[in-house]
């Protein structure tokens, strides 16, 4: 929103450059957070085991449930979408995963997998922001869903492995944290983005969009080798 929107967006149709790639980036991203997640309880024992298994839940159901939104509204999945959906299940499972059990994970991923199609496919165009990567609608959103949602799923009526008193007290602490994140996170991120456009600048010239960032400033041209 700082930076202003793409030239032509959103009239310009701007698919992604190469959806193989896309798919080859997430699919590593998929492996590395098992070490990501699993990796944080600092051990080999059944707290990481169990990390790495609602990982794997929660990113499949996520992924499913972009999929299951986007083929009742359009009429077909894309490929697009399904490695998008993973990508919000990692996100938002990894606050839980230390406290959720595999029907919280499968809840979670589900959920995010829906709310996040919406944020990045419909929210984005009625709000009018250009969100390139849908850092907003997929990370941002799904991180927030996480969060709150972690305190409840680590309540042991719910399958969690949590100390949770109340689903609703832990839900509502979940919240103040989230919101203070929010505030912080967006006052300085406006400040600092502001201070650099004062200084060096945060976009191109027109023509340098519009010949290409890689060829404008670094000489380089994209080659697709397949």
């Amino acid at each position: 929103m700082v930076i202003g929107k793409r030239r032509g967006w959103p009239a310009t149709p701007m698919p992604p450059h190469n959806v193989g790639y896309t798919v080859i980036g997430a699919s590593l991203l998929w492996l590395g957070w098992f070490g990501f997640n699993a990796g944080s309880a600092l051990a080999a024992d059944g707290s990481a085991g169990m990390a790495m298994l609602v990982t794997q839940i929660a990113t499949a159901g996520a992924a499913l449930g972009w999929l299951a939104a986007e083929w009742a509204l359009h009429g077909r999945p894309s490929v697009l979408g399904i490695v998008s959906g993973a990508v919000a299940g990692l996100v938002a499972v990894t606050p839980a995963a230390g406290t959720a059990g595999p029907a919280g994970a499968l809840l979670l991923g589900s959920v995010a997998g829906v709310v996040c199609f919406f944020t990045a496919t419909r929210l984005k165009y009625r709000l009018g922001y250009d969100d390139a990567l849908d850092v907003f609608g997929v990370h941002a959103v799904a991180g927030i869903l996480g969060g709150l949602l972690t305190g409840p799923l680590a309540s042991p009526a719910l399958g969690g492995f949590g100390t949770v008193a109340s689903p609703l007290v832990q839900l509502r602490i979940q919240a103040e944290g989230v919101g203070f994140t929010i505030a912080w996170s967006t006052a300085w991120s406006f400040g600092l983005l502001k201070l650099i456009d004062r200084t060096i600048g945060l976009r191109v010239t027109d023509e340098q969009e519009l010949i290409g960032l890689d060829l404008a400033l670094h000489e380089e041209r994209g080659y697709n080798l397949s």
